[in-house]
């Protein structure tokens, strides 16, 4: 991949998954998640039809559709946290096909706003629930199929953080 395909791909580098987290790494990954919805509604909340059509890469999906996957993907990943805190036998990550998602009609079609408004309650619910959780409950770990790991609460929470920052570049990218 070249140096600038790989710059638009991973704006702010792909995820680094480390062992252990810090308290002070924890506690950083819950505000980025904390703050993130108003920083998308900042960015997204008022853009044209034509600024939301816009991509950050060729075949890349537009600005909408990024919306909409952030607030897909906050939703699945406090699914996932949900499952392993309340059912013992969920060991294997939900997954979904995120491109047969992102071209769905509502991911289409439908306002930003309604996606932000999924992301602004969706994001509450979880960052309270993670500063809810015991250090025996962050333990808890359920195994990723398709990255073939096996990640604890803390890991699935840094993956989270990155996640909205990553897509939050490409949507800069695709509006510069």
């Amino acid at each position: 991949m070249s140096d600038h395909l790989s710059e638009r791909k991973f704006p702010i580098g792909p995820f680094r998954l480390e062992e252990q987290y810090t308290s002070s790494e924890l506690e950083h990954n819950i505000d980025v998640l904390g703050a993130i919805p108003a920083e998308y509604r900042q960015l997204v909340g008022s853009l044209s039809d034509a600024e939301l059509a816009k991509t950050y890469r060729e075949a890349s999906w537009n600005v909408r559709q990024l919306v909409h996957h952030v607030a897909d993907i906050q939703y699945l990943h406090y699914f996932r946290m949900k499952k392993v805190l309340t059912e013992p036998d969920y060991k294997i990550q939900t997954l979904i096909d995120m491109n047969a998602w992102a071209m769905t009609p509502d991911s289409l079609t439908n306002p930003v706003s309604d996606s932000l408004q999924i992301l602004d309650g969706v994001t509450a619910r979880y960052v309270n629930l993670v500063r809810s959780l015991s250090e025996e409950q962050l333990a808890l770990s359920y195994f990723h199929p398709l990255r073939q790991i096996w990640f604890n609460q803390k890991q699935a929470l840094a993956m989270s953080a990155w996640h909205v920052r990553h897509h939050l570049e490409h949507i800069r990218l695709a509006l510069s």
